[in-house]
């Protein structure tokens, strides 16, 4: 239970440090551009991790590279669509009502991700529950668009 507790404290800080990073991204965006501030939050963060890797935090293998299945890279491109996506979406609709939606698209994915153990993670059956609680989701963010 520990450990549950964890996992969702950090996913919850995550989740306010993506707000965070939307605004702020965008306030870069504005200034510099959006393909522009896309690149550059890339290269920071490039750097960040390099330096920890570089201090040995890290306990991966890089030899193990080839092992992975071949989308497992689509990752990084996945990444530029989610900061330009923020970067421009923030803007126009504002940090609560953008948030809200990219929460919805992430839940109902995440569901069909579940439901059909895509990737080779552990398959979690849909609920009617769970589309209740997607369906509430989506009511939402049409109220935080009003």
């Amino acid at each position: 239970m520990t450990t549950n507790l964890f996992a969702l404290l950090l996913a919850a800080t995550a989740g306010v440090a993506m707000a965070v990073q939307g605004s702020i991204n965008s306030v870069l965006g504005k200034v510099v551009g959006r393909m522009e501030a896309t690149l550059i939050v890339h290269v920071l963060a490039t750097i960040v991790v390099g330096l920890i890797l570089l201090f040995r935090f890290g306990n991966g293998d890089f030899s193990k590279i080839p092992e992975a299945p071949w989308y497992v890279y689509l990752g990084g491109l996945i990444n530029v669509l989610i900061i330009y996506g923020v970067i421009a979406a923030i803007p126009r609709v504002g940090v609560a009502p953008a948030t809200t939606a990219i929460i919805v698209g992430q839940v109902s994915t995440a569901l069909l991700i579940d439901h059909f153990g895509m990737f080779g993670l552990e398959r979690i059956c849909f609920s009617w529950w769970k589309g209740a609680g997607l369906v509430l989701l989506a009511i939402g963010t049409k109220l935080m668009l009003n």
